[in-house]
């Protein structure tokens, strides 16, 4: 199985008729992921290589019977595009686009949760997501996942992301989804909540976590993996040589005060039973041996 998405998925592009939307999705749709529709107002009633372009997400979903949204909008848009696919009627949204201010992330983000409970969110400011073999949609190059389970990836780093799924790869053990849950301060899906999901995936039989410096998800994942997982996590986090108060590469790597350090971190996932890895190789090396235990 896989967590969010699968080969039923079907999916508009917000922004499909763009350059960066149109190159993703027909490349997500050559992966073989059902991309049945895209939107943009001044172009409804045209298509993007055969998928059809409508005026706004109601429409598409009516029209399709599209479940998930990938939003290609520019920053200044994407609160509006959000809003727009969950009062459109999908169940997930992906939101690739990076630079969206952080107040427009706090509003959609509490919008959704208070007026569209069963909607949830991924991103902003992430690669997407990626069940191997069965559903892409996001930025991840497909080829570099090997389907076939049983490990499960969620990563705030995008770039990270593609090299867990290759550093697995290349040791030939195969993903059942990776979930690139982004960097900003306001992740509309965290890594408690992939934590949750890949605990409840029958087919998932260990995790590997990829964090960053600042903020405290990684410690409250940690405190989650201690008091709730019974599958084995291997992990990395990123920024040991950071230098404190000053921003790296994210909006929410930032160490301030000596809170949200690497090493504070490590320690954390460590005392929670995680075996953590000093960088991306050595935290595939033992998800290798966690992987020939089970």
């Amino acid at each position: 199985m896989s967590i969010f998405v699968d080969e039923t998925t079907r999916v508009v592009y917000q922004g499909l008729t763009g350059s960066q939307g149109r190159y993703y999705g027909l490349l997500n749709r050559d992966y073989g992921t059902q991309v049945v529709a895209g939107t943009n107002p001044r172009k409804a009633g045209t298509d993007v290589d055969g998928v059809p372009v409508f005026a706004n997400v109601g429409d598409a979903v009516e029209a399709t019977g599209a479940t998930a949204s990938c939003i290609f909008i520019p920053a200044p848009g994407v609160h509006d595009a959000v809003i727009e696919a969950a009062e459109g009627g999908v169940e997930f949204i992906v939101a690739i686009t990076e630079g969206v201010p952080a107040h427009d992330e706090a509003r959609f983000y509490n919008l959704l949760k208070r007026d569209f409970p069963g909607v949830r969110m991924l991103g902003p400011n992430c690669p997407g997501i990626i069940s191997p073999g069965r559903c892409n949609i996001g930025i991840t190059a497909g080829h570099i996942a090997l389907a076939g389970g049983p490990v499960g990836i969620v990563s705030r780093s995008g770039t990270l992301t593609y090299q867990a799924l290759y550093e697995l790869k290349e040791k030939g053990i195969g993903c059942t989804t990776c979930v690139g849950i982004g960097g900003d301060p306001v992740p509309g899906t965290t890594f408690i909540d992939c934590l949750e999901a890949f605990e409840a995936d029958p087919d998932t039989k260990a995790v590997m976590m990829i964090g960053e410096i600042g903020g405290s998800a990684e410690e409250a994942a940690a405190a989650f993996i201690r008091d709730h997982m019974t599958k084995p996590v291997s992990a990395y986090v990123a920024g040991v040589t950071a230098p404190p108060g000053k921003k790296m590469g994210h909006a929410g790597a930032i160490v301030s005060g000596g809170k949200g350090t690497a090493d504070a971190k490590m320690e954390a996932l460590r005392e929670a039973g995680v075996k953590v890895g000093l960088n991306p190789t050595e935290a595939g090396e033992l998800m290798v041996e966690i992987v020939a235990e089970l």
